[in-house]
């Protein structure tokens, strides 16, 4: 799909800090969690929540009371007048998200529309189904995280299947992913320097964890937490997830919690909620794929491709590109496909290295694809990444600076 009146006003989005999962977040309800710091936000943009007439609410794993969904996050957000759908797409929901957003713009349906991502991979819930064929009515039994993670029901495979698989087949060696790694955090200290100066340009902090009650604050969180300091010597020591394999612990994502938050507009309202009006950001366009059965990686080809082709380029064209590549599998994959070098993609750090809370991850990699573009002085942006079922999804991103 391509757009013609769908942008993003600069400044407008955030991002918590990513702390993997069973760390400083791992007991913060994640719609509450993320009402609290969209709050916050709006408070320090001096952004009405009235100023929207919808919001969209990507969340991919279950808390108490989501059965409510968007409209109690409106209400928490102070913008009760307003409802809009709640969309849970794996890893792809940061892209869908936005995609959404564009084709109400688009359609002139609405004028200025919130779209927030929350997840919460810690503690994840226990869910039990009734089953009354079962031998004395026993119940089935889902641990909504760690089995599905475990388990495509289609594919029949476990995620970390799926990177071996597109390894054995195109014959990308343990060494490359190593090397690969390495470079990603390497990248991603690189957003670290000068006391966090490029991630301070989008991520909220500190943030203060309150115990359950909400009232005594029991720490506070500066940046991501459960980054991984990575060696070559520190990767060659692990040993492959599945026995024979090619992926370690190491090259591999971690799940993580967290949220973050884009305003979707048109050109007037995006110039007035700037924080910068000679930075304009464009949407261009949305694309998605699907691979053969576990072979998730490959999904982002198709991806890419379609989302190139609707906004009338080509890969050449692009000057930044960020991945959701929970498997360094992915971006050796991706820049095999697209003949380009691993250094000319995710500058200023990826999935792969700060974690993925599943739905807020493609956000906060679209939000630094921003960022690195004002940094060029302007340009195009390509996101892309995987996502459960071996789909993928990506965006066009064109940033203009007077």
């Amino acid at each position: 799909m391509a757009f013609k009146n769908t942008f993003i006003p600069y400044g407008g989005y955030w991002s918590t800090p990513f702390c993997a999962w069973q760390k400083s977040f791992q007991n913060l309800h994640a719609v509450k969690f993320a009402a609290e710091i969209g709050s916050r936000f709006l408070k320090e943009k001096k952004i009405s929540p009235k100023e929207f007439d919808e919001l969209i609410f990507g969340i991919t794993i279950p808390q108490t009371s989501i059965f409510y969904g968007t409209p109690w996050l409106a209400g928490m957000l102070g913008a009760e007048n307003i409802t809009g759908p709640m969309i849970g797409q794996a890893c792809a929901t940061g892209a869908r998200g936005v995609e959404l957003a564009a084709l109400a713009i688009e359609s002139g349906l609405r004028k200025n529309i919130f779209v927030v991502y929350a997840d919460r991979c810690s503690n994840g819930p226990l869910l039990v189904y009734p089953n009354p064929e079962a031998p004395g009515a026993t119940q089935d039994k889902e641990s909504w995280v760690w089995d599905n993670f475990g388990n495509d029901p289609f594919a029949k495979n476990a995620m970390v299947e799926t990177a071996e698989n597109v390894a054995k087949e195109i014959g990308i060696s343990r060494e490359d992913q190593d090397k690969i790694t390495l470079l990603r955090y390497q990248q991603y200290i690189d957003s670290t320097k000068n006391n966090r100066a490029f991630q301070k340009k989008y991520m909220i902090s500190p943030v203060e964890v309150k115990d359950r009650k909400g009232r005594k604050v029991i720490s506070t969180v500066d940046g991501d937490e459960g980054i991984f300091p990575t060696t070559t010597e520190g990767l060659s020591k692990l040993r492959p997830v599945i026995p024979n394999g090619t992926v370690t612990f190491g090259t591999q994502t971690h799940p993580a919690d967290g949220n973050c938050g884009i305003i979707v507009t048109n050109r007037e309202k995006a110039k007035e909620l700037s924080k910068n009006k000679k930075i304009e950001i464009q949407v261009l366009s949305y694309g998605e794929g699907r691979a053969k059965k576990g072979y998730m990686a490959k999904a982002i080809i198709p991806a890419a491709k379609m989302a190139l082709k609707q906004a009338n380029l080509s890969i050449k064209d692009i000057s930044a590109i960020k991945t959701h590549n929970p498997f360094a599998v992915n971006d050796i994959y991706f820049c095999r496909e697209m003949d380009i070098d691993w250094k000319d993609m995710n500058n200023y750090g990826s999935s792969l290295i700060y974690g993925h809370p599943q739905a807020p991850t493609g956000a906060r990699l679209i939000i630094e694809l921003i960022e690195e573009l004002v940094e060029k002085d302007g340009g195009l942006g390509l996101f892309d990444g995987c996502a459960a079922g071996d789909t993928g999804a990506a965006i066009v991103i064109k940033v203009s600076i007077e």
